[in-house]
C-alpha cells in the first residue's frame, strides 16, 4: 500500500508507530464498503478516534444539497437533533474552506461558542473527503486531540481520510447499485402484463408478480420449473416445451393465444448472453376488451360514416386551428376535390370580403359557443358561388377539452333566391301602391300651380321682375309634374305597345333630344350602328323613354370629371337579339348591384329621383329583354347594355312605308 510506505518513510524513527501501522492497517481492512453508510461512518469515527487519541469524532456526509451527521463518538453531550443539524452544517462550510494541512483549530471559531460548549469541544481537526472527481463527499472531525500530532500521524490520518473517501464512493455506489436492482424489481413485478423468461432448457428464469399470480405461486417458487409443466392459461401439458414458443429461430414474434373467454397478445424476444445460451422472454397482454371495443368500433364507425355520407348537408371537421381533417361525401359531390379540403382553412371556401365574420365564428366556437344559421356565401368546388347556412358545434374529448369543431352546411341558394323575389314583388307592389296614391295626390295641386303661374305670365299687370320669379315657378312646377309621370309610370307597370321597331331609327330620334346640350358642352358623340338592323316588337316611345333615360345619365356622369366626355353609342345583331351599348368615360359606377333598385340614387339632393333605371328596367323586362351595367375594364366609366328579342317575323310585320 502506497499510503503505508510513505508513512513508513517519514516516521522510520518512530518506533512506536509501528503500531499505529498495524491499527491502520486492520482499519482500512474493517472499513469495507459493504457495510453500509450509517455503518461505515461509525467505524470510521470510532477508529480514527482511537488510532490519534481524540476525545471525540465525527463523521458529517453529503446528502444532496444537505449534510448530516453519519457519527457522533465521545463522551455524553447534549447535541439534540436540531444541533447535529447546526454541526453538519457549520463541518460542511469548514471542510471547503479547509487547508491542506491538517491542524488543531479553536472548536468556538467553527462551531460558534455556545455549539462548542455543548459538544464540550475545544480545538477539532477537520479531514474533508472527497470524491475522485474532487467532489466533496463529507468531512472527518477529530475534537481535542490529547498530543500534537506528529508528521507521520498527520500523513497517517491523510492516508484514513483518502482510504475513507474511496469506500464511502464505493458506498455510494453500492447504494445505488442495490437501490437499482430493488427498483428494477419492483418495477418487473409491478408490470400488469404477465411476463415469464426462460433458458433455452425451457426452465424458468424470471416471472413477475402477475404471472405468478396465475399459477398462485410467488415468482421466486417459479424460477427452475419446467415451463411444459405449468398450465399456463390453459395451455395442454408438454413436458420440455414451452407453450408460447412457435418459431424458436425468430428473434422476435407476436400472435394471439385465446384462453377461455379472454385473449392474450403474446410478444416474444429471443437475446443469447455470453455463454451462447439463448433466452426467451414472452409478454403476455390481456387484449380481449380491446378487441370487444375495436370491433364495437368498427361497427358504430361504419354506421356513423353511412349516415354522414347520405345526407343532403355537406359536413366537416376542423381541427384547432381552423383546417379541414374530414369532409363527408356531399362535400365531394358539390365538386370540391379532398386535396383541395382536407389540411385547407374554411375560410378558404368564402370570398375575401366574408372572411372575418366566418373566421369570429370559428372562433366564438372554439371557446364553446354554438353558431346556428350563420348564411354566407361560398365557392363551389366548381368555381360557382352558391348562398349556404352555416352551423358549427364545438366538439369536446373525455376531459371536456374543445379538440374540435363540426361544421354543416347546407345549400339555400334556391331558397334564398325565392325569398328574395318574394321580398322584392311584395315591395314593389307595396311602393306601386304609395307612388300611385301620392302622384295623384300631387298632381291635382300641380295642375293649379301651372295654370295660374300661366295665367299670371299672361298679365300685363304683372311686374317683369316677378314674372321672372313665376317663369321659376312654372319651371320648377313643370319638373316636377315630369317626376310625377315618372313616379305613375312605374306604378302602373304598363303593358309594352306591340308594333314593329327599327331601334337605330328610335335611337337617332332620342339623340336630336339632347344633340345640343351634347354640342353646347362639349361632349362628343359617337354613334356606331349595324346596317340593315332586324326589327324588334315593342313600344317606341317605352324604348325612347329606355334610351334618353341612359343619355342623362351618361351625359350626367361625364359632366362629373374634368376630362372631355365621350359618349359612345352602338347596334349589333347577336343571332336571337338585338344589342345596344351605351358606354361613356365619366367616373364609373360606385353600386352596380344596386343602380335599378327604385329610389337609389348616387346623385345629389334634387338632381335625380332614384326612379328613371328602376323603371327602365321594367320597361325591358316587359319588352322580354334584359338590362345590364358594368364598369369599363379598358378604361374610365361605364357600358349599358340592353338586349331587345329579334321579332319572329320581321317582314310580314313591317309597315307599308318601311318595307317599300
Amino acid at each position: 500500500m502506497r499510503a503505508v510506505k510513505r508513512i513508513r518513510e517519514v516516521s522510520r524513527l518512530d518506533d512506536s508507530f509501528e503500531s499505529l501501522l498495524a491499527q491502520f492497517s486492520a482499519t482500512t481492512l474493517e472499513l469495507n464498503p459493504s457495510l453500509g453508510a450509517e455503518e461505515f461512518s461509525r467505524r470510521l469515527a470510532a477508529r480514527a478516534a482511537e488510532m490519534l487519541g481524540a476525545r471525540a469524532a465525527a463523521v458529517s456526509l453529503a446528502r444532496g444539497a444537505d449534510w448530516v451527521i453519519a457519527a457522533l463518538c465521545g463522551p455524553p453531550h447534549r447535541c439534540d437533533a436540531a444541533g447535529q443539524i447546526r454541526l453538519a452544517r457549520a463541518l460542511a462550510e469548514q471542510a471547503c474552506e479547509a487547508s491542506p494541512e491538517l491542524r488543531p483549530v479553536p472548536a468556538a471559531k467553527v462551531l460558534g461558542r455556545e455549539l462548542a460548549e455543548t459538544l464540550g469541544w475545544s480545538t477539532l481537526v477537520l479531514a474533508p473527503l472527497t470524491a475522485s472527481e474532487g467532489e466533496l463527499l463529507g468531512a472527518l472531525c477529530l475534537a481535542d486531540l490529547q498530543r500534537e500530532l506528529s508528521a507521520g500521524e498527520n500523513q497517517l490520518l491523510e492516508a484514513l481520510a483518502g482510504h475513507a473517501s474511496v469506500a464511502l464512493e464505493n458506498v455510494r455506489l453500492f447504494s445505488r447499485i442495490e437501490q437499482s436492482r430493488k427498483q428494477w424489481v419492483e418495477d418487473f413485478d409491478a408490470i400488469s402484463d404477465l411476463i415469464v423468461a426462460h433458458g433455452s432448457d425451457n426452465a424458468v428464469l424470471r416471472m413477475n408478480r402477475a404471472m405468478a399470480e396465475t399459477l398462485a405461486t410467488r415468482p421466486a417458487k417459479a424460477v427452475g420449473r419446467d415451463m411444459g409443466r405449468l398450465e399456463l392459461l390453459g395451455s395442454p401439458l408438454q413436458p420440455g416445451r414451452c407453450p408460447f414458443c412457435r418459431d424458436v429461430q425468430a428473434a422476435k414474434e407476436e400472435f394471439t393465444h385465446q384462453s377461455a373467454e379472454r385473449t392474450y397478445l403474446v410478444s416474444s424476444s429471443r437475446i443469447r448472453t455470453g455463454s451462447d445460451d439463448l433466452r426467451t422472454i414472452h409478454v403476455l397482454k390481456d387484449v380481449t376488451d380491446r378487441r370487444e371495443a375495436e370491433k364495437r368500433y368498427r361497427r358504430e364507425r361504419d354506421f356513423n360514416k353511412n349516415i354522414l355520407n347520405n345526407t343532403q348537408s355537406m359536413i366537416l371537421v376542423l381541427d384547432t386551428a381552423g383546417l379541414v381533417s374530414y369532409a363527408n361525401r356531399r362535400c365531394l359531390e358539390a365538386g370540391y376535390r379532398e386535396q383541395d379540403l382536407l389540411g385547407q382553412p374554411l375560410v378558404s371556401m368564402v370570398p375575401q370580403a366574408r372572411r372575418p365574420l366566418l373566421a369570429q365564428a370559428v372562433e366564438r366556437t372554439l371557446h364553446g359557443a354554438s353558431i346556428d344559421n350563420l348564411e354566407l356565401p361560398i365557392v363551389r368546388g366548381n368555381g360557382t358561388a352558391g348562398h349556404f347556412s352555416i352551423s358549427l358545434s364545438p366538439m369536446r374529448d373525455e376531459q371536456g377539452d374543445i379538440n374540435s369543431i363540426v361544421v354543416v352546411m347546407a345549400d339555400v341558394t334556391g331558397a334564398a333566391d325565392l325569398q328574395a323575389k318574394l321580398m322584392h314583388t311584395e315591395k314593389m307592389a307595396a311602393l306601386g301602391q304609395l307612388v300611385s296614391g301620392v302622384a295623384h295626390e300631387v298632381n291635382n295641386p300641380l295642375a293649379a300651380i301651372v295654370g295660374f303661374t300661366d295665367l299670371l305670365l299672361e298679365n300685363p299687370a304683372v311686374p317683369e321682375a316677378a314674372k321672372e320669379e313665376l317663369r321659376v315657378i312654372l319651371q320648377e312646377a313643370q319638373r316636377t309634374r315630369v317626376i310625377v309621370q315618372d313616379l305613375l309610370s312605374f306604378a302602373r307597370q304598363m303593358p309594352a305597345q306591340h308594333e314593329p321597331v327599327q331601334l337605330n331609327s328610335v335611337l337617332r330620334q332620342t339623340l336630336k333630344l339632347r344633340a345640343y346640350d351634347f354640342s353646347n358642352h362639349g361632349v362628343e358623340l359617337v354613334e356606331r350602328y349595324a346596317e340593315e338592323l332586324p326589327i324588334v316588337v315593342g313600344d317606341p316611345h317605352q324604348l325612347q323613354q329606355v334610351f334618353l333615360n341612359i343619355l342623362n345619365n351618361a351625359y350626367d356622369a361625364v359632366q362629373e370629371t374634368r376630362r372631355r366626355g365621350r359618349i359612345e353609342i352602338a347596334t349589333a345583331h347577336r343571332e336571337t337579339h338585338i344589342e345596344i351599348l351605351f358606354s361613356d368615360n365619366g367616373p364609373g359606377i360606385s353600386h352596380l348591384e344596386r343602380i335599378f333598385d327604385p329610389f337609389f340614387t348616387t346623385k345629389e339632393v334634387g338632381k335625380g329621383t332614384g326612379l328613371g333605371l328602376s323603371i327602365c328596367y321594367g320597361i325591358v323586362r316587359a319588352h322580354g329583354g334584359e338590362i345590364i351595367a358594368r364598369n369599363n375594364s379598358d378604361g374610365p366609366g361605364c357600358t349599358f347594355i340592353v338586349r331587345l328579342p329579334v321579332a319572329a317575323h320581321a317582314v310580314e310585320l313591317l309597315p307599308a312605308e318601311v318595307a317599300k
